[in-house]
């Protein structure tokens, strides 16, 4: 397995992995937060925020914050129109390109 699809196969587990950097950590942890608002329904923790401020200026925690909406609009999206996660196949939207 490379070790990019090592590293794939355990952002699921990464705080219990050895394969993710500090930074990389430190934008896990607010992509976490702030996708299980079930569980964390106060929304990222002040601590977080300062872990990924040690990490990211203004501009890279804005962008962190859009990625981490789309990533959830996305899933929401899949749920509500039923989209089995997986069903991507490479190539299947080259079509639409042109």
């Amino acid at each position: 397995m490379s070790k990019d699809a090592t590293r794939l196969n355990l952002v699921a587990a990464w705080r219990e992995s050895t394969v993710f950097t500090e930074a990389e950590r430190a934008a896990l942890a607010p992509t976490e937060e702030g996708t299980r608002i079930a569980d964390a329904h106060q929304g990222v923790s002040d601590q977080t925020w300062a872990q990924a401020r040690e990490h990211y200026d203004d501009d890279q925690i804005a962008a962190l914050v859009s990625l981490i909406a789309m990533i959830n609009a996305n899933n929401r999206l899949n749920v509500i129109v039923r989209n089995p996660g997986g069903s991507y196949q490479p190539g299947m939207f080259a079509g639409m390109a042109s």
